[in-house]
């Protein structure tokens, strides 16, 4: 069984790493580079890097920054915001990161997965889901979770394995920085639908969240952020509470 994976999200606007609650009321959370850093040497396995007004302000992920922070870590490290060409990933792969994240450009026009995995491989191609429940249905959303789609979350997430992609990175925005727990049965869906690994994120608050998304949720990495960021979950303590449960993970 492979091991389970803690990837500690670095969500930047305006050169600094932000936190906000269902997409909105964003704070200050530091430096993106230091906070890099720290989580590698904390034990994080992965880090996730996204320029999240990139889609919106209709920019590149600042190349100098994901440079900097790529020269900080030893740990696998994926990079999105604004990418919709074979040109921004070769740039940003150069730069150092080991995988891309692709969202709202691959939902517009959903060949750029089939193009992007051909060129580089699917094991560095990370969709991005952000999706809402609304009622009983899970709808995608764009551009940082401010434009509604057609598609069905676990529709939309067949289609993006067919295409090549590597990864799943699935944003409940009902439960994005509520810290009442992930959305585990959505969760449990994707896995059961899918053969590609499901990061979870959106809801973490408590060790037994990342519990709970392993063992109910099926998830193959959990993601957070505010409670790495402002320490209340230490990485080394999370890990060996997950290894207690049986969870396989690397300490």
């Amino acid at each position: 069984m492979l091991a389970k994976r803690i990837i500690p999200c670095l969500d930047v606007k305006n050169g600094r790493t932000v936190k906000g609650v269902n997409f909105i009321d964003l704070i200050d959370a530091g430096d993106p580079v230091q906070l890099a850093k720290q989580y590698a040497e904390m034990g994080a396995d992965e880090l996730v890097f996204l320029d999240i007004s990139a889609t919106l302000e209709g920019r590149n992920t600042t190349l100098n920054m994901v440079l900097h922070v790529a020269e900080q870590v030893n740990i696998p490290f994926t990079v999105g915001g604004g990418i919709s060409s074979i040109e921004d990933v070769d740039a940003l792969l150069k730069c150092g990161a080991d995988k891309v994240s692709v969202n709202s450009s691959a939902v517009k026009r959903p060949e750029l997965i089939n193009e992007l995995s051909n060129k580089f491989g699917s094991q560095c191609i990370v969709v991005a889901i952000d999706a809402k429940r609304i009622g009983n249905e899970w709808v995608v959303y764009l551009a940082g979770g401010t434009i509604p789609t057609q598609y069905n979350l676990f529709d939309w997430a067949k289609e993006v394995e067919k295409r090549g992609a590597g990864e799943i990175l699935f944003t409940s925005m009902n439960n994005d920085g509520t810290k009442n727990g992930f959305a585990n049965d959505a969760l449990a869906r994707l896995s059961e639908d899918l053969n590609i690994p499901i990061i979870a994120s959106g809801g973490a608050g408590t060790i037994q969240h990342f519990v709970d998304t392993f063992q109910k949720g099926k998830a193959d990495a959990a993601l957070a952020a505010s409670v790495f960021h402002f320490g209340e979950i230490e990485i080394s303590v999370l890990k060996q509470e997950l290894k207690k449960n049986n969870i396989e993970i690397r300490l």
